[in-house]
């Protein structure tokens, strides 16, 4: 009777059991796994052997390691010292790296190595083996190794691929890697199946449901360690937020331009857009008054606005949190910067005394360009910013006079509010700089 060769499967996840699957038939082999759990209701072969360390592990003369990516030089490292002369096989999803490590690891040894990457998983490789592909790089794998598991694989009729590392790499990228990253992409929008699905939104579940029955480290190990993953990923995202432009209107409204601003009527926002009207000679338009930054960015990703406006940077105050954190989150094309002098009055109901106020309002950024002539004028009056759609000052000045918040309080803003809503000018000019200076951005789709 021929005797076996005698190999080992170092990693029994699930695709070290799929790797044991192909090979048990024909091998006498050693398994080890940390976890030792991972073998409990596993049927072996009566030429199968769990090892109980590490070193049993190279009795074997053939080694295979199913270990995930993140953990491969670790293990290269730690085992290094039972090296002698035997074949390491890897099958990580990622060739270049492991190229790398052996490289690192086997330098002036006589150990061989030999980089495979089976293109299949449990899930595709249910129905069998057969037609399914594997990559091969010959490496560190003297000629007669390499032919006898090139013979091998053919046998149990797997596709030979043979391509270098590089090449393995760069393919999976847009292969591998791009099914990978698109089927947790479904999994993150809670893709799922409805009673009137299409052969591909089938065809898109099964993509999902395949995907992300592997582990997270997988998925995070074959994304970052293969050096052509994230130009993949750059691309998609160009490649949607092209086409998601391209089903945006050119124009909101054929005869109307539709601008989304920050603040609310009699705004600063507003002053500037009158100013930036003016310049374009725009006359025919319309303004949403959107009050936040992020709302009006939003409004300018969704397709209901032409363009948004909001303040950015002030000669006194600085830059405009509110609106440095918004445009963070969004993608958006800068149309025109611009400035406009800003002027800021001391506002109050006409039928409270101003003796009665203990409080004032406005955007936090407004407290910043007045600072100095509050500390030395209003030290006694306590600073408040509103919440959500309250941080805008002109519209803290129509619910003060709606009765919204208390009428015991000052609002300072801009001059046109006190003709809006018939507020009382209690004092002008609080800014320290007098020539105080508001930068604005227009933006726009990026087309």
């Amino acid at each position: 009777m021929k005797t076996m060769k005698k190999i080992a499967i170092l990693g029994f996840g699930r695709f070290g059991k799929t790797l044991y699957q192909l090979l048990s038939p024909d091998f006498e082999i050693i398994l080890y796994d940390a976890q030792k759990n991972k073998f409990k209701n596993i049927k072996l072969t009566s030429h199968t052997k769990i090892a109980s360390n590490v070193r049993a592990v190279y009795e074997a003369d053939t080694i295979f390691y199913a270990v995930p990516i993140p953990a491969f030089e670790t293990v290269i490292k730690s085992h290094q010292k039972y090296f002698a002369n035997h074949l390491l096989i890897d099958v990580l999803s990622v060739k270049t790296y492991a190229k790398k490590v052996f490289q690192k690891y086997l330098k002036n040894t006589l150990t061989q190595a030999l980089l495979a990457h089976p293109m299949f998983g449990p899930d595709s490789s249910k129905a069998g083996f057969k037609g399914l592909p594997i990559v091969l790089d010959k490496f560190r794998c003297d000629a007669e190794n390499y032919r006898f598991w090139q013979n091998y694989f053919q046998k149990k009729g797997l596709k030979i691929v043979e391509i270098s590392a590089q090449v393995h790499d760069k393919l999976a990228a847009n292969s591998q890697g791009i099914t990978h990253f698109m089927g947790r992409l479904l999994n993150e929008v809670k893709l799922q199946p409805t009673s009137i699905d299409t052969l591909g939104a089938q065809k898109l579940a099964e993509i999902k449901e395949q995907t992300c029955h592997d582990t997270w480290d997988l998925f995070k190990g074959l994304q970052t360690y293969n050096p052509y993953t994230k130009e993949m990923r750059l691309n998609l995202g160009k490649a949607f937020d092209k086409l998601y432009n391209k089903l945006l209107p050119k124009k909101v409204s054929e005869s109307t331009t539709i601008f989304g601003i920050q603040g609310g009527l009699g705004s600063f926002n507003e002053e500037a857009l009158l100013v930036y009207t003016k310049k374009h000679h725009i006359t025919k338009f319309k303004t949403k008054y959107l009050y936040t930054t992020k709302r009006v960015l939003d409004q300018v990703h969704r397709g209901n606005i032409d363009f948004g406006l909001f303040a950015m940077h002030n000669s006194v105050g600085g830059v405009v949190e509110e609106s440095i954190h918004a445009l963070a989150q969004y993608k958006v094309h800068i149309a025109e910067e611009f400035a406009i002098l800003i002027r800021h009055f001391l506002m109050k109901r006409k039928d409270v005394k101003f003796s009665d106020i203990k409080v004032i309002m406005a955007h936090p950024q407004v407290f910043k360009q007045c600072q100095d002539t509050l500390k030395t004028s209003y030290s006694q009056y306590q600073l408040v910013s509103g919440k959500g759609d309250l941080i805008d000052t002109a519209n803290l000045a129509k619910a003060l006079v709606e009765g919204k918040i208390p009428p015991h309080i000052a609002v300072l803003g801009p001059q046109n509010l006190s003709n809006i809503y018939d507020l009382e000018i209690v004092a002008a000019d609080l800014q320290d700089n007098k020539n105080n200076l508001t930068s604005f951005l227009m933006v726009n789709r990026d087309k």
